[in-house]
């Protein structure tokens, strides 16, 4: 009963529903119209968000705290490390394989406890909470061993110059201290601005669109114009621009679903839970793809799974012990009326990393 009336319960249930759902959304639907506007896509998805959250709120269906200013300036900070996470992560990504990329990021969990315990005086990093990182870790080198082997650590592109390790690690670097930030940053501004639920995904929604949307037209103009010349130049597209218009917004409604829960968990666990949770979120998905889909199943696969899942496990019972002994909390706002915010979309972040 004690895990039943606890709101972090939830608001973890609801962060892996939303994001797994986020997910599956740009698999089925987005993922056959080689949709590469990852910028544009996140700013049509934050402008849905807010739309979606107008139209609650003028049918009185939720409440919210008016516009200002400064609020505004305090929060932009979160949107503009948002969207530094987005860009560093597709640099990484396009230069690093995908286990590769998923070992970094796990290890930047640590980086966010040891962050949090030190700038935000959250709660010690316990040595079970260690293993549990371990762990994570591990499931990450065994699960992509077998693809490291195969295809390497670095991508190489025909027709374009050989990148260097030493370039390739320094996005990845850059994306780990812009994950980390942005999770602290969010942490910390809604804890000083006093943010509910529905006002951080207002802000973060709002205040992302602008940035979005310059960065799109200063990364993604070329991008741009060969998608919009192949759905109008071609009629052998032109159905599928209905479909991929549809997905489009379907993606929008799916990532308000992720923007709420995530504020929502941020605002009742840590930073390092949160991060945590998007690591460990992403094993139903693998799992998934083994059974549904075209992911080759290997012994590394489901070792890495199964470890990923004990890691889970492992760092819950440490959270529970670290609580019992009367640890200090990791946050002491008021628990929430409601549920649920944010995006990387993320959202990125998950959101990112998916789109």
């Amino acid at each position: 009963m004690a895990v039943v009336a606890n709101p972090a319960f939830y608001a973890i249930v609801c962060y892996c529903v939303s994001s797994i759902l986020m997910t599956v959304t740009n698999k089925l639907v987005l993922s056959s119209y080689e949709f590469r506007l990852n910028f544009f896509l996140l700013a049509v998805q934050s402008l849905v968000c807010v739309l979606m959250l107008e139209s609650f709120l003028g049918a009185g269906l939720i409440s919210r705290r008016k516009f200002k200013v400064d609020d505004a300036k305090k929060w932009f900070i979160v949107s503009l490390a948002l969207v530094a996470m987005i860009y560093t992560g597709a640099r990484a990504l396009a230069y690093l394989s995908i286990p590769l990329f998923t070992i970094f990021k796990n290890i930047t969990i640590i980086l966010i406890a040891y962050c949090e315990r030190i700038l935000l005086a959250g709660s010690p990093v316990t040595p079970l909470m260690l293993v549990a990182f371990a762990m994570m870790v591990s499931s990450s080198l065994i699960a992509g061993w077998s693809d490291l082997q195969s295809h390497g650590a670095i991508k190489q592109t025909s027709g374009e110059a050989e990148v260097s390790v030493a370039v390739a690690i320094a996005w990845m670097a850059a994306n780990c201290a812009t994950t980390a930030g942005f999770a602290l940053l969010m942490k910390k501004k809604i804890k000083e601005v006093g943010f509910k639920e529905f006002d951080t995904v207002f802000y973060n929604n709002a205040l992302s669109i602008p940035v979005l949307l310059v960065a799109s037209l200063l990364t993604e103009q070329s991008t741009g114009a060969a998608t919009w010349a192949k759905y109008t130049a071609n009629p052998e597209y032109e159905g599928q621009m209905r479909g991929l218009v549809f997905g489009i917004v379907l993606s929008g409604i799916s990532s308000f679903g992720i923007s709420y829960s995530t504020a929502w968990c941020m605002r009742v666990t840590s930073s390092t839970t949160y991060s945590m949770v998007g690591a460990l979120n992403k094993l139903p998905i693998a799992v998934a793809g083994m059974l549904f889909f075209d992911d080759h199943v290997t012994l590394g696969g489901v070792c890495g799974v199964v470890i990923a899942f004990l890691a889970g496990i492992v760092y819950s019972h440490a959270k529970n012990m670290q609580n019992r002994t009367g640890a200090k909390p990791t946050s002491s706002l008021p628990l929430p009326a409601m549920t649920h915010a944010e995006r990387v979309r993320t959202g990125a972040y998950d959101k990112v990393a998916e789109s």
